[in-house]
């Protein structure tokens, strides 16, 4: 079986020297591709020295995270629009709006995410959507791109069934799984069993989410197995047609 994780940071500082070991047990465990979001310029020398490494295997992406949106956001767009017609990359992203750490810079934020979306339509390319108390707002965006066709997919989604079907009224769009739909007492776990697997796209957010029975430990891509896993269980179907479909929905959204 080959599965696809569609969003991962295994650059990021927690990994440290342990990065290219974590792409070669992703490797191992069947995990053949992987997708590297961007975060901001901090990040994105590791992301690509990363990626140049496992050329074909990892691809980036290019983004400015919700969180990173400060008072020099402008210039960090400019910078990004710069790099986004590099042929490698597959997608805007991560970009998105976050309401919970901080609303300082929301209506920034809110620009931020159109301009991305926007840049993503023009170019082609998907766009990866972060958000986090910021449904209200993400619609109101993606409303006002409606026109433009934007397709993409809402990472970590953690919705609801009419959250996911409203979705459908502004472009193609999938929800990436992750390891929260492991753990005890997830609403998420619920209502995958109404989302058509052809939706979906599987992912770890590693370092981050990690899935049972491994909570408490640094995630790795090596973990989307246990994903997997989960969705073909309360979706009552084989693991193999949860590795099959979300392959190819992953191949088509980012053109690998």
């Amino acid at each position: 079986m080959l599965y696809i994780d569609t969003h991962t940071h295994l650059y990021d500082g927690q990994f440290g020297d342990d990065s290219e070991a974590a792409v070669k047990r992703a490797l191992d465990a069947g995990v053949g591709k992987m997708i590297f979001p961007d975060i901001d310029s901090t990040t994105r020398e590791a992301m690509f020295g990363l990626a140049s490494k496992f050329e074909g295997t990892v691809y980036p992406c290019i983004g400015l995270h919700p969180t990173s949106v400060d008072s020099g956001w402008k210039e960090n767009l400019d910078e990004i629009e710069g790099l986004a017609g590099n042929g490698n990359i597959r997608a805007i992203g991560e970009t998105g709006m976050d309401c919970y750490w901080s609303r300082e810079f929301v209506r920034e934020q809110e620009e931020a995410f159109e301009r991305q979306v926007r840049l993503a339509c023009r170019l082609g390319l998907p766009v990866i959507i972060h958000s986090r108390d910021a449904t209200e707002l993400i619609f109101s965006v993606l409303e006002r791109c409606r026109t433009l066709s934007p397709r993409g997919v809402f990472h970590a989604f953690s919705g609801s069934a009419e959250t996911f079907r409203r979705m459908e009224r502004y472009g193609d769009w999938y929800v990436g799984i992750g390891g929260v739909v492991t753990f005890k007492k997830a609403g998420i776990a619920e209502t995958v069993k109404q989302i058509p697997l052809e939706r979906i796209v599987l992912e770890t957010d590693s370092p981050y989410l990690t899935p049972a029975p491994h909570r408490g430990e640094r995630n790795e891509s090596a973990y989307i197995p246990l994903i997997a896993a989960k969705i073909a269980a309360q979706k009552g179907i084989t693991v193999e047609e949860v590795a099959e479909v979300t392959t190819e929905n992953a191949r088509k959204l980012f053109n690998i």
